[in-house]
């Protein structure tokens, strides 16, 4: 037989495994809740601060007409268009971004008249760089918002193990976007950096926004395109190849750019292969490889491997450190090029910082030292504060 005490004893374990399963999920939620809040605001913060740095390019004490109009700006979206039928997506594709482009550059002429092209170029770059952040901040509010309306526990632990990536490209978006307003060259801006370093003679535009250069490396004739510098732009760079195709006898497209590298690949490692190395949408990607298709022209590729935030950010002293590797495997597949055509070398990514020759690239090498100083200082200094932080939470207990 079962005592009285015993049964209400066993009675009050029940019920208290019975609360256990019915409030447990939600206190698990409000605690992660916490974590995702302050995230949120962390975010925030960052697209704050990446407005800052826009509205300080235009003018030290901006009018309120002129924060106001960045503010509604940085909302700017582009949609993608209709793929349901593949056929024509790239035109499409080239003509939305096209629109985006210009878009920007009318509302940055708008707000800075007064600045050179170059410093608009960056302007426009840092702009697009802080619309990214803010779109990111903004979706991870929304979810914030959504988990707390709906308690969702797999909701909140699904964007909880997603914050740590969302936060290392959001603090790089951020140091992009001072990076680009400020002219200073990023890790995506290797390959125009390698090229321009090949650069002794002046060049002409052959697209919008992207330079022309004839050179002769060895005893070929070669010729060199990257978008104009030293303002932050990507050029028209698959157009610029197709129009050089259509009119000249190519032996070889030869494309340089940087590249995601794998978890314990070095960065700044170089590596060779075939095909296009041109990141991004795809569009200046497909004029190349059609091109190449149709007449037969052999594709080599050389990529400097860097993670994603790498690229993002000012550039790294091991990035840079990659150029004299990268322009001898440019002239190794120069000298091993067969055929009698000439040969087209395109130095693909951001010419944010990097001018348009060898004495420009040199300049633009200098700048990169000092800032990755700046820049290893503050890394210094934000992993001191992590870790005074956590010395003190811990402390509490």
């Amino acid at each position: 037989m079962i005592s009285l005490t015993d049964f209400w004893g066993n009675m009050i374990y029940f019920f208290i495994f019975l609360l256990f399963i019915f409030f447990y999920p939600r206190l698990i939620v409000m605690q992660i809740l916490l974590a995702l809040e302050r995230s949120a605001r962390n975010l925030e913060d960052m697209t704050q601060k990446g407005k800052k740095f826009v509205i300080r390019k235009i003018s030290i004490k901006p009018k309120k007409e002129i924060v106001k109009k960045i503010d509604e700006f940085l909302d700017f979206f582009v949609i993608e268009p209709v793929s349901l039928d593949p056929f024509g997506i790239i035109k499409k594709i080239e003509h939305v971004v096209t629109l985006s482009e210009k878009r920007i550059k009318a509302f940055v002429a708008s707000l800075a008249p007064n600045l050179n092209q170059e410093e608009k170029a960056n302007l426009m770059m840092g702009l697009s760089s802080a619309i990214s952040l803010n779109q990111v901040a903004k979706i991870v509010r929304h979810y914030v918002e959504l988990i707390k309306k709906t308690k969702n526990l797999q909701l909140a632990m699904l964007l909880q193990m997603q914050l740590p990536q969302i936060e290392k490209i959001s603090k790089a978006l951020l140091k992009g976007t001072e990076a680009l307003v400020n002219g200073w060259p990023l890790g995506d801006s290797i390959g125009a950096l390698a090229i321009a370093n090949l650069i002794t003679k002046k060049g002409r535009e052959i697209e919008e926004d992207t330079l022309l250069v004839k050179e002769k490396i060895g005893k070929r004739k070669v010729y060199l395109i990257k978008a104009k510098g030293p303002g932050g732009r990507l050029g028209k760079l698959g157009k610029a190849v197709e129009k050089i195709v259509k009119r000249e006898k190519i032996a070889k497209i030869i494309t340089v750019d940087a590249a995601l590298k794998l978890e314990g690949e070095k960065t700044g490692s170089v590596a060779q292969g075939v095909g296009v190395a041109i990141g991004g949408i795809g569009v200046d990607r497909a004029y190349i490889e059609n091109i190449a298709t149709k007449r037969k022209i052999p594709l080599d590729s050389i990529v400097i491997k860097m993670s994603q935030e790498e690229a993002l950010i000012p550039m790294k002293r091991e990035i840079l450190s990659s150029i004299p590797n990268v322009i001898e495997k440019i002239k190794e597949s120069i000298n091993e090029t067969k055929g009698r055509g000439k040969i087209i070398v395109v130095g693909v990514g951001n010419t944010c910082g990097v001018g348009n020759n060898r004495k420009d690239a040199k300049r633009a090498e200098e700048q990169i030292k000092k800032i990755a100083k700046i820049m290893e200082k503050r890394e210094k200094e934000e992993k001191a504060k992590e870790k005074k932080s956590l010395l003190d939470w811990l402390s509490g207990f």
